[in-house]
């Protein structure tokens, strides 16, 4: 004996409608528009956070390397470039070498970063054997002792610029001068 089944429109449908998936493209689309300056001005942000803790790695290795081969290490950072950097001895020797270790624009960086020194002029410091800051080596101008990297694409509101200081001692520090100069925040300048 043949039962008769009962269609009904809700057991024939099993998928979207062109007008709910239409719906859901123009949603998507709004939420993505609104979206995009938040992720762009992320993506700026992470050049900047980038860039400053390239020269940071940087001027500790360059410290290390001093300490560790009892030599007068040098850190350079050319005033053309923006996040660019060498590591080498001052004095070439055969255990010592002219570069140890160097970064180019090209790893990663941006040429919308920028790199200001304190002082303008300078594009080196020197690692005494003992891990300290050379304050003026013999035909080098005075070490930068502040680094300031920024985006200029960005609003000054925007921007999360960070400024790495650098002691007389050879420590090496990042903070933003944007946060509060009070508080207990470590990431404050």
């Amino acid at each position: 004996m043949l039962v008769a089944k009962k269609i009904t429109a809700q057991s024939i449908q099993k998928g979207f409608t062109l007008v709910e998936l239409m719906i859901a493209v123009s949603i998507l689309s709004v939420l993505l528009l609104m979206a995009l300056p938040t992720y762009q001005e992320m993506v700026q942000n992470s050049l900047i956070r980038g860039a400053a803790e390239s020269i940071q790695v940087g001027l500790q290795q360059a410290r290390i390397e001093a300490i560790r081969r009892n030599a007068r290490v040098q850190f350079v950072m050319p005033v053309a470039t923006n996040s660019a950097w060498t590591i080498g001895c001052v004095t070439v020797a055969a255990d010592c070498p002219a570069i140890i270790t160097e970064r180019k624009n090209s790893e990663g960086s941006s040429s919308a970063v920028t790199v200001t020194r304190t002082p303008v002029a300078a594009t080196t410091v020197v690692f005494d054997g003992l891990g300290a800051v050379l304050a003026s080596p013999p035909a080098l101008t005075a070490p930068f002792t502040r680094l300031v990297v920024d985006n200029p694409n960005l609003a000054a509101a925007d921007s999360r610029e960070l400024r790495i200081d650098l002691q007389s001692g050879g420590n090496v520090r990042i903070c933003d001068p944007n946060l509060p100069s009070t508080g207990t925040d470590p990431r404050r300048c």
